[in-house]
Formats: structure tokens, sequence, C-alpha cells
């Protein structure tokens, strides 16, 4: 069954198209993230599926029964309701059912004709049906569990919907999106108002759904733990690969490789025919050349690699400083409410410090505070020696909105003559006829990219950054992340970007609002961390109510670990065989995936655009198989031991 079948979508809003020629199917059940460049074309093309844009050519087709539900970027609401009353109407149709069932309940007492009584019947079997499968009876615990996981707490349920921030609001739209549970999902950067934790709880709702879910996001974890499905969107057309964030990064740059290598083959074969078609046109060898022409022209000509490149971004080597760069004693904030009290920690030179916490917790005054932009309410932040901060907004403050791009990287301590200053900015993707633009007039991306390249001409030998990844595409944070681990100075930063936070730091400073703990590690250490907690938690609560239940508690009973000793495994995903078979298997498809790209290189294939294609698609599929058997091969080797 095909939920929503996409062909030939183009859309123009100048001379070139921004969409031309998309096209794919999305199946139920499907998880797919949308991914491509900034100015790709990701929020028209969802609009155009939603029902919001009219494209210019082609169709899109519905499954007849589907339901598809976008979850739009502006959330207006009625005025004069709740929280929780503007959350029950995500659910009116089926309340409808309910109030529907009881009436014709009430027909069916009353009814004496036969027929009628029969068709009341059948109708009455089938609301029941429909009000059972959306779990009709239990909708106040819906409506619960969603707002809850969306970071809504009880007591603001029935606060009127004009004391609630734009962040809310938004959290709002996406509970009555996830309420009216469609058949497929169109999700348009979802997490960008939430947190980690309503962030995480989003993922683990939609993985688990049954429903159709179409998502575009910069949001790489989230990605990896949602999609198993990715679309690539770029110069107007889409291609699809197999799995999640993380697995369509592998596969393209191999695909790149691929296309580069057949392209590059192909291209040498065209230039040397033409060559020898120019040279023995008129000469002896008259009829072969216009034989090879013939067959030149016959050549189903190979594309140039859809490769999408990241600017190359760079930061200057750094400066010396002392052992201890940022000391941190007793530090506490407090506006009209504390946001952090009794902060102590050492950040030493070379060390990368990521911050986490809920929203509310002070993130970005604590960055403040220690770069000396706000005082503190108590304690103190002292740089070390040597010290020079590099300090990036996420607001963006520090590069002016009436200046030209171009002087916006203009030094304060040597010449920068305005040639170099091109070259530089264009190691952060701003070129042409941009950089004589005044900054208030680029994009999100752009300025963000701008603020960076301010950034990094004044040489730093400590970054402090506030959401740096903010308004970046896949591509540029790839970047960003690059020249931040090939940097050799200090990083202290604050982001919701757990890609990120995984890739750079070294130490995790978590802040609460009781309380903040130091972890050497990443995203993953504050992880498993929480984790133990969670298990520690779960161990002391079962072992109170046994104590409680003098020992007979049943369900302690049903959590202890088995006879054996050993707890309970998991369910396996894939059926039970020895690893060796496994990987067995796995040197048979990597060399048929070997001799697949030999293939695709030899003269007969690249001479040949039909066997191009067959070659490709043949790697694809095995690239499939050999990340699924790796996948099959780790799920044994824990679980079959």
């Amino acid at each position: 069954m095909i939920l929503l079948d996409v062909q030939q979508i183009v859309k123009h809003f100048g001379p070139d198209p921004v969409l031309d020629g998309v096209t794919f199917e999305v199946r139920p059940g499907e998880k797919i993230g949308l991914v491509g460049p900034n100015g790709a074309g990701k929020s028209t093309l969802m609009k155009i599926l939603a029902g919001q844009m009219e494209p210019d050519a082609g169709q899109i087709v519905m499954h007849k029964t589907a339901r598809i539900d976008y979850l739009e970027q502006q959330p207006t609401f009625e005025p004069g309701r709740t929280l929780w009353e503007e959350a029950v109407t995500a659910l009116e149709p089926i309340t409808a059912l309910v109030k529907e069932a009881e009436t014709v309940a009430e027909r069916l007492a009353a009814v004496r004709d036969d027929a009628e009584h029969a068709k009341l019947a059948a109708r009455y079997d089938f609301l029941q049906h429909e009000i059972q499968r959306h779990d009709a009876y239990n909708l106040d615990y819906k409506i619960e569990r969603v707002l809850n996981g969306l970071g809504f707490l009880p007591d603001a349920y029935q606060r009127p919907l004009g004391v609630l921030s734009g962040g809310q609001l938004n959290r709002l739209l996406l509970a009555k999106t996830l309420l009216r549970e469609p058949d497929l999902l169109l999700l348009d950067e979802p997490s960008n108002h939430l947190d980690i934790e309503a962030t995480q709880w989003l993922e683990g709702f939609l993985a688990s759904s049954d429903q159709a879910v179409l998502v575009v996001s910069h949001d790489r974890y989230f990605l990896d733990k949602v999609t198993n499905r990715t679309l690539e969107l770029f110069r107007g057309t889409v291609d699809s690969f197999v799995g999640n964030f993380s697995a369509y990064w592998m596969q393209k740059e191999e695909r790149v490789k691929v296309q580069a290598r057949t392209f590059e083959k192909q291209q040498e074969f065209i230039a040397k025919t033409e060559d020898f078609i120019r040279k023995n046109f008129y000469g002896q060898k008259s009829a072969q050349a216009k034989d090879r022409e013939k067959k030149l022209e016959r050549v189903e000509r190979i594309e140039a690699p859809r490769e999408i490149h990241g600017p190359p971004m760079s930061f200057a080597p750094a400066s010396r400083t002392g052992d201890i760069v940022v000391r941190v004693e007793h530090l506490s904030k407090a506006f009209d409410r504390p946001l952090f009290k009794g902060l102590t920690f050492d950040i030493l030179r070379g060390e990368r410090w990521g911050i986490l916490g809920p929203n509310g917790t002070g993130k970005t005054t604590l960055l403040k505070v220690i770069v000396g932009k706000l005082p503190p309410s108590e304690g103190r932040a002292v740089l070390g020696t040597g010290v020079k901060v590099g300090y990036y907004d996420q607001l963006l403050q520090g590069i002016a909105d009436d200046e030209q791009v171009v002087e916006t990287v203009r030094p304060s301590f040597k010449e920068f003559n305005e040639p170099q200053r091109r070259d530089f900015l264009a190691k952060f993707g701003l070129t042409g006829d941009i950089v004589f633009q005044q900054v208030g007039s680029l994009s999100g991306g752009e300025r963000s990219r701008a603020a960076l390249a301010r950034l990094s001409v004044e040489e730093p030998n400590v970054l402090i950054l506030d959401e740096p990844t903010n308004h970046l595409d896949l591509w540029a944070c790839d970047s960003l992340e690059n020249a931040i681990r090939a940097f050799d100075g200090t990083v202290l930063f604050v982001s919701h970007d757990r890609y990120f936070l995984n890739r750079i730091c070294d130490h995790v400073l978590v802040v609460e609002p009781d309380r903040f703990r130091v972890l050497e590690g990443n995203y993953e250490t504050y992880l498993d961390m929480v984790r133990r907690r969670q298990e520690e938690d779960a161990e002391l609560a079962r072992a109170a109510a046994e104590r409680k239940s003098g020992g007979n508690n049943k369900a302690s009973t049903a959590a202890k670990p088995t006879d054996d000793g050993k707890k309970e495994r998991r369910k396996r995903k894939f059926p039970y065989r020895k690893t060796a078979d496994i990987e067995a298997d796995i040197q048979e498809h990597e060399a048929k995936l070997e001799a697949a790209h030999a293939r695709l290189i030899l003269p007969d294939t690249v001479r040949d655009g039909r066997l191009v294609k067959q070659c490709q698609a043949e790697i694809e599929t095995l690239q499939a198989s050999i990340a699924q058997l790796y996948e099959h091969w780790e799920e044994a080797a824990e679980m079959n031991a």
C-alpha cells in the first residue's frame, strides 16, 4: 500500500526551479528524514505535500483513506481558551464518535422495525470498533501523556492561551498534531522549541508509533533515533537512502565516490572519442569516425556526482594560555528568581566543555557571566593568564546589521585588505556579491556563518559559544565541528545539538535548578549516567516495595532476575544465527560489492547508461544488506552468549 505517491513535482520562484522533478513514495509506518542544504526547497516541498502551496507541474496522489497532518510553523489559536481546552479540540473527531455511539445506542433501545434495528446495530458495531481503535474512553490520559511529554506540567493546563510564550504555543501546536494521529505526519523542524528532555520524549513517541512520518530537521541525533529512511533534496531532485541519518551520511560518501569514478571514466571515454572523431572525420578513417559519432550520440550521459560541500571553516592556531583557563567559584545568579547557585569548577587548557540543562536554568546567562557581560549575584568567574576569548552570541548581536559583510571581518589588531577578507569569508561559505550586502539582509544561516568568520578572524585562544549550530545546515554543522576539533585552544559552549555535543566535548557540565554536576565525556556519557541513576532508583523502589509487602510483592518478584541469575534479555530483532555464519555472509556480500564496483568502471559499462544504473542499483542493495548484516552480527554477539 502506498500512502503518498509524489511524481515529478516542479516549483519555480524565479527563472530556475527550486523543485525540478521530485519523485518518491511514502508507505505506511515509514519514518523518513528529508535532508538537504539550506535553500534546497525542503519547506516548499512540505507545504506542497500539505496542500498549502500548488506545484507548477507534477502530481501528488494520496491514498483515499489516508489522513495527512502538517505541523505549521506559525500557530494561530482562538482566544479565550485554556491550554487544556485547546488540546481537546484536536480530538473532536474522536469525541464525535463517542457522542454518535451514545445517540445510536438510544435509538437502538427504542426502535421496533427489524430492518432499522439491523442497520443501527451495524452502525453501532462500527462506531464501537473505531472507539476502541482510538482508545476513545481514555482521552484524558492521552492528552496528559502528550502534554507532559512536551514539557507542560499539570499546573499549566488551565492557563489561558494569552499568557503562554511563543515557544509554548508552538509546543501546543505540536501536541495537537500528535493527538490527531494522522496516517502521515509532516513535521518541519519539530524540535525547534523543545529542550533535550522533551525532544527525547518526542523521539520515543514517533519511533514507537504506527504512523508514517516525513520530517525535516537539522537535529542529526533526532534523525538517527526516529528515521529508517532518508530522502536527500538537492539540485531540485530527490535521492533515497536506506536507514537513518548516520547510515545516509556513510552511504552518501560511498555513493559519491562511485558516481565520481563512473562520471570521470565516461568523461574520459567521451573526450577520447570526440578527439578521434575530430581528427579523422574527413580522413581515411572517416567511416570509423562517423560510426563512433553515432554510437556517442546513443550513449546515455552520466550526471556529475551529487556532492554537497560544507564550507571549509577553520580557526587560527591558538596562542598559549595558563593551565587554568576558567575558574568558577561558588557562582550564583538570580534575576526575579534563582537561575543557578553555587557553581564551582575549573576548565583547563585544551579542554572542550559542553553545558547541558533544561530551559530556564541559565545556561546562556552563565556564559555571559563568565565573559563579563553580566555581573554574578554571588561568587566569581575568573579568566586565566593569557586568555583571549572569542564569544559567539546566539542572538548574533556581535555583528552590526548596517555593516557590509566584508567589513565584519576587519580585525582590530592587524591590516587585512579586501581581497584577503573576501578569501577569508569564502572559507565560511560567503562568496560573490553577498559579501557586499549588509548583514541585516542575510538569511539566518548566512548571518551565523558571518558571525563565525568574525570570531575566527580575531584569532582567540578560547572559544565560548552559545548555540553555534542554530541556523546552520547539516553540512555547515559538520564543517564547524571539524574546525573546532582541529582547534588547539579551549572551548566552552551551550548547545541543544546532541550530535554536536557528542563530537566535540570531553567534559559535560549539567546544570539543574537545584544542583550541578561535572562529567568527563560527551552526551552519551551523560545518558549512561542518567540510565544508571534510573536503574538505581527503580531498584530502590523495588526494594522498598518488597520490604513493605514482607517479601511477597508479585511485581517485585516479576522484576527479579531469572533463576539462573541473569537478567531477562531484550527481545531479538533478528532470528537466531551463529556469529560465524553471519560473518561468512558479510564476507560474501562485501566480495559481491567489490565485484560490482569493479564492473561499474569497465569501459563497456561506462559506455552503457543502462548498465551503469543496474550496477549502481546493485551496489545500493548490497550496501543496505551489509549494514543490516552488521546490525544482526552485533545483536548475535551480544545475545548468543
